[in-house]
């Protein structure tokens, strides 16, 4: 009997010990929550890809950026005839605006459109800015991820086709058998089709030579070439410099507007970061439009182009940065048709299927 007294005294103690160190496990445990909860609520959120930072200053009109914008590192494409990315640029000012979510700018520029939309289906760059044929080889080529986000009006005094000053051809049917210089799958390539069509002749009519807008210019003022269709700002250099005359310029003949795009994928990760940016131009584009001669001078060292040749560019064109209207996707369906039908791309498209939405 003693014997089992004994050993239930031994169970007695052993659950006593037991029962101790599980109070003392549970009392540093909920220590251990408390001080994590603390700590929890006294740290920044633990997502390094979005933080909230203040909406970009927008033009009255453009629509609401949100605050929530990602942390990007945009590569973005332009080119001369590109005055609103040039100037933020410059300033610094789509960097000054990403920077507080821990983006940044990467700037590309290139000679026209065309190569500016390989760039962007082959994913070398985020964004272009171009005029309106380009987009149409980029959507026509396999695979194409390319979309439109955004329009400017350019307009329609802002391209056209000179010749020389002293040159016989008087008229667009004075080029019948002439040699046209133009930059493959440009705006001016469009202005230039359309302005034969309109009084009669084939493409097959006129010698197409088809150069970037450094090479024509050259081969344009050494006579190796009849006629350049060509857009601002190398059309006000050359008509101020050479002294070129303007054959017709884009009015009646092609609405000539300028196209910010996107890739697909970028659109997807980093919608709100886009709207920043789109809001950010159509700031700096109210103020472009408003300051020609200030934009001019500023631009000038940028671009190798005199003041007095910007500011001619400058005036005759239009400014804003807008959503994609139905009427502009008809226009371009329109180009996109005509391309199609000259066999210029390889098949027809929907211009409406690569269209973004910015609201």
């Amino acid at each position: 009997m003693s014997k089992l007294l004994l050993r239930f005294h031994k169970f007695r103690r052993s659950i006593a010990k037991t029962f101790k160190t599980f109070k003392t496990f549970i009392l540093l445990f909920a220590i251990a929550l408390s001080t994590s909860l603390v700590v929890s609520a006294c740290s920044p959120a633990s997502n390094t890809n979005s933080v909230t930072t203040p909406p970009s200053p927008a033009a009255s009109g453009s629509p609401t950026a949100s605050p929530k914008v990602e942390a990007v590192k945009v590569r973005i494409g332009f080119q001369k005839s590109a005055t609103v990315l040039f100037s933020l640029k410059g300033k610094g000012t789509l960097e000054t605006a990403l920077k507080p979510a821990g983006g940044s700018v990467t700037w590309n520029e290139f000679p026209a459109g065309l190569p500016m939309v390989e760039a962007l289906n082959a994913g070398a760059i985020d964004i272009a800015y171009v005029g309106e044929a380009p987009p149409v080889f980029a959507q026509a080529a396999t695979g194409s991820t390319v979309r439109y986000i955004a329009y400017d009006p350019y307009g329609v005094e802002a391209e056209g086709i000179v010749v020389q000053k002293d040159s016989p051809i008087k008229t667009i049917a004075d080029l019948k058998g002439k040699k046209l210089a133009v930059q493959k799958g440009a705006n001016a390539h469009y202005l230039a089709v359309k302005a034969l069509e309109s009084v009669g002749l084939q493409i097959s009519d006129v010698e197409f030579v088809f150069l970037k807008p450094s090479d024509a210019r050259a081969a344009f003022e050494q006579n190796n070439v009849d006629a350049w269709s060509v857009w601002d700002p190398f059309l006000a250099a050359v008509e101020v410099d050479a002294e070129a005359r303007l054959l017709t310029s884009a009015k009646g003949l092609a609405p000539n507007r300028g196209y910010y795009l996107a890739s697909q994928e970028f659109i997807e990760k980093y919608p709100e970061a886009l709207k920043l940016i789109l809001n950010e131009l159509k700031t700096e584009s109210a103020y472009a439009k408003q300051n020609p001669a200030e934009i001019a001078k500023f631009l000038s060292p940028a671009l190798g182009v005199s003041a007095e040749i910007l500011e001619k560019a400058e005036r005759r064109r239009e400014y804003d940065i807008l959503p994609i209207t139905e009427e502009v996707i008809t226009k371009q369906q329109g180009i996109a048709d005509t391309f199609a039908k000259l066999q210029l791309i390889p098949k027809s498209i929907q211009v409406k299927e690569a269209i973004w939405e910015w609201k």
